[in-house]
């Protein structure tokens, strides 16, 4: 993936993918790097679809990286965003593992619950 990246060093979405990886591999400074870089080329106000998944990832990259104060920061900007982050997506996916302990994940949750 790194090799892709280099070869189209303007692909926001490969780019944004890699830092998730780089996460998940514990390569903390970079994947945050390659995560801001990536909300950076492609930011929401340029792309309304594909921008929020960027913004998505840089949330989850800052999950994993330990930086819990702006994974919750980003999911709260995601909130408020179209084709933010979803209840359901917040609710279940293992990508938002390591904020599930923190007393402020299940405020979120509750903000984002369906109602009647």
């Amino acid at each position: 993936m790194s090799q892709k990246v280099q070869k189209s060093p303007g692909d926001a979405n490969l780019l944004s993918q890699l830092a998730v990886v780089d996460a998940l591999l514990n390569i903390k400074e970079a994947a945050i790097r390659a995560a801001k870089r990536a909300v950076e080329i492609l930011p929401i106000s340029s792309d309304a679809m594909d921008g929020p998944g960027l913004l998505s990832n840089l949330a989850v990259v800052y999950a994993w990286s330990s930086e819990l104060d702006k994974a919750f920061e980003t999911i709260a900007a995601l909130m408020k965003t179209p084709n933010g982050i979803s209840y359901g997506d917040l609710k279940l996916s293992a990508w938002w593992d390591p904020l599930r302990k923190d007393p402020r994940f299940g405020k979120l949750l509750t903000e984002l619950e369906p109602r009647d």
